[in-house]
């Protein structure tokens, strides 16, 4: 095993105390997803505490316990390292982890398509490197440290989303990720429950900027009405290397001109004058716009561009974010487009212009199956009851409403309404019913809606086969 953390760098990293030698490979807050030869971080939750889950990690091959105190039931010389608070331990590791390396490293934040943009950055630069990055959305006052903490010191990029509800919070991630490059995807209407404008969000993502490395790069989008704004936080943290992308003429990474295809997208853009064509292996404007993100983060980082833009040839969906299901259906096959991650106004438009984009088969039509978006604040009825507008200019066929969402449904023509229900759970029970072979069906809504028990059901134990 390469050891990731022994109990002496460990130790001096964090000012704890070891009860014996140890060597780690990784590092985990989780007792049930722990591999072997771990360092297990207990963290003390609101609903749990890590300590009472420390024998189950051993038991599973954990090499180290990270505790505030020794836990009932270990077995004598269990390898403990004991400090006075496991969160604060866990940002010293990540910030030793930074320090150690060399690694070329970029933060990425913003309304919309931040995890999306990750991963496809990721994905790029591990073919031309050692790369670690966030996995999942590990994007908040723990998933951050435990992200970094995870980087080996031989890293050569390093990718990390930050993500925030309340303004002051990625500030302090910032500065433990000191980014070489920090990305804003866009500023949209999210999380404006806990703000009181649009602008003071923009402020809020503009935090990322506070950990920026001297030298380092600000990428913004050139399109989104926010642009000046940011690019003034920028500047006023010392940033010089502004680069922006998007459609708008001023743009240093330029699209050109792009063909929307039902299952990917061609691109033609402008990187700082130089015209390059590529493919994305993904649907949707919003990852055209996205791909120009990636590729000015990955010249701003001194990688291949060329290179990365042939990789993104191969990108997938993630679990949640646009995963496309084909299952037998009757005499035919439904294709189930799994969005049911999250939402907020503008990832809804961008599904449903996606949508929209897709041919159904037979006498299939297009169905989008919306749940709540949530953090909306007092603007929440009037932001659900707009989505009617995307589903009319897109040319959906039928909309099935699960809680606010009825908003819209209400607002739409007497054909373009299916059932409405208050969960998730509800609806999942009956819509089978509703669907014909050869429809397409899209399945969004936040988290807290319970849009993926809808995916399950459709799902189910039918033999499918899954798209790109």
């Amino acid at each position: 095993m390469t050891a990731l953390w022994d109990a002496t760098e460990a130790r001096a990293a964090t000012g704890g105390r070891n009860t014996s030698d140890w060597r780690a490979g990784g590092v985990s807050i989780d007792s049930r997803s722990i591999a072997r030869d771990d360092l297990l971080v207990a963290i003390r939750g609101p609903s749990f505490d890590g300590h009472d889950y420390v024998g189950r990690a051993f038991d599973r091959g954990a090499a180290a316990g990270l505790v505030s105190h020794t836990p009932d039931g270990l077995p004598d010389r269990a390898p403990l390292l004991i400090v006075d608070d496991t969160l604060d331990a866990l940002g010293a590791l990540a910030r030793t982890a930074r320090r150690r390396t060399k690694a070329r490293v970029a933060a990425i934040t913003g309304s919309v398509g931040k995890t999306g943009t990750k991963e496809a950055l990721r994905r790029v630069l591990a073919e031309q490197g050692e790369t670690t990055a966030s996995e999942s959305s590990l994007n908040n006052h723990w998933g951050v440290p435990l992200s970094l903490s995870r980087m080996p010191a031989d890293t050569r990029f390093g990718v990390f989303e930050i993500g925030m509800n309340h303004a002051g919070e990625i500030s302090p991630l910032s500065a433990m990720v000191r980014p070489d490059v920090a990305v804003i995807t866009t500023v949209e209407m999210a999380h404006t429950e806990f703000f009181d404008s649009v602008e003071d969000v923009a402020d809020a993502k503009a935090e990322i900027f506070d950990g920026v490395t001297h030298g380092g790069a600000a990428i913004l989008n050139r399109d989104n009405p926010h642009f000046e704004r940011l690019a003034r936080h920028a500047s006023e943290r010392g940033i010089t290397d502004i680069v922006s992308f998007g459609r708008h003429d001023a743009a240093e990474i330029r699209l050109l001109d792009c063909a929307l295809e039902a299952r990917a997208s061609r691109v033609s853009a402008a990187i700082h004058g130089a015209t390059i064509d590529y493919r994305i292996g993904l649907p949707g404007r919003h990852w055209v716009i996205n791909s120009l993100a990636v590729l000015a983060a990955v010249r701003a980082l001194g990688a291949d561009v060329e290179r990365a833009a042939a990789a993104l040839a191969g990108l997938e969906p993630l679990a949640g974010r646009g995963r496309i299901h084909e299952v037998d259906f009757g005499a035919g096959e439904l294709t189930i487009i799994d969005e049911s991650y999250n939402a907020n106004p503008a990832s809804m438009r961008a599904a449903i212009e996606t949508l929209g984009g897709m041919t159904p088969t037979g006498d299939g039509r297009r169905i989008a199956v919306l749940g709540a978006m949530r953090e909306l604040g007092a603007a929440s009825e009037s932001l659900h009851a707009e989505i009617a507008d995307p589903l009319r200019e897109n040319h959906i066929d039928l909309l099935h409403a699960v809680g606010e969402m009825r908003a819209a449904h209400d607002r739409l023509p007497e054909t373009m309404q299916g059932m409405v229900a208050d969960s998730g759970e509800e609806f999942a029970a009956e819509i089978t019913a509703t669907l014909r072979a050869g429809d397409i069906v899209m399945v969004k809504g936040s988290n807290a809606s319970r849009m993926a028990v809808v995916v399950e059901t459709l799902l189910g134990d039918q033999t499918r086969r899954e798209g790109c």
